[in-house]
């Protein structure tokens, strides 16, 4: 239990920090230098990893056996002036993080199957199982990721496309919600209301997005 837990808190963080490394090169070519001057673009964990985020939320999820486990590393700063063209740059910064994730899924879905294709009987070579479970993992992680930041919830990266249909002046009070969001975020995953769950909404989108991957 705790190897396995030590590895999916491992391949969460890595893959939190090249979402987030996506953000700020995303940034970076579109004219905020922010994240990299702050050296951010780095797949060195000190620079990313947030404490709760990163470690102990992703731990709290896997003890509780909740069948969503997700976490964040510290996001990388943007500063939405420096961008060409405002908030459609900004959105696509925020879109890079989850089709980052949604890249890395596919690489692992793609790893899983030419593992099982070669694997004539995967249970005479041990490190098989290992290996198929381990890119499994990769998968479902990677696309909890993606669907998690695309929700339309200030700060998410979703709130930041979604905010591109509004006008203006109600995008950005909008986007100013992002405190109170991540709020209401984390009550409704605690707490469902009225048979509404987002960790329920969360899980069926994983095994559609699964499905799409042929897993």
């Amino acid at each position: 239990m705790l190897f396995s837990a030590i590895i999916l808190i491992v391949i969460l963080l890595f893959s939190a920090i090249l979402h987030e490394i996506a953000h700020g090169f995303v940034a970076d070519r579109l004219g905020d230098p922010t994240a990299r001057l702050m050296g951010r673009l780095s797949l060195n964990p000190r620079k990313h990893i947030d404490p709760f985020m990163s470690i102990l939320l992703p731990l709290m999820l896997i003890v509780s056996g909740s069948p969503v486990i997700f976490g964040a590393a510290k996001p990388v700063p943007v500063d939405p002036f420096n961008l060409k063209e405002g908030r459609k740059d900004l959105a696509l910064v925020s879109i890079s993080g989850p089709l980052t994730n949604v890249i890395i899924a596919i690489i692992g879905a793609t790893i899983v199957k030419l593992i099982l294709y070669f694997s004539v009987n995967p249970g005479i070579n041990p490190i098989t199982p290992f290996l198929t479970s381990f890119f499994y993992s990769v998968v479902q992680i990677n696309l909890l990721l993606a669907i998690f930041n695309m929700l339309p919830i200030p700060p998410l990266d979703g709130s930041k496309v979604f905010a591109l249909l509004l006008p203006e002046k109600k995008a950005n009070s909008y986007l100013a919600m992002g405190s109170l969001g991540l709020f209401v975020l984390f009550f409704l995953l605690i707490f469902p209301i009225g048979g509404f769950s987002i960790s329920d909404v969360i899980f069926r989108l994983l095994i559609f997005s699964q499905q799409l991957l042929g897993l």
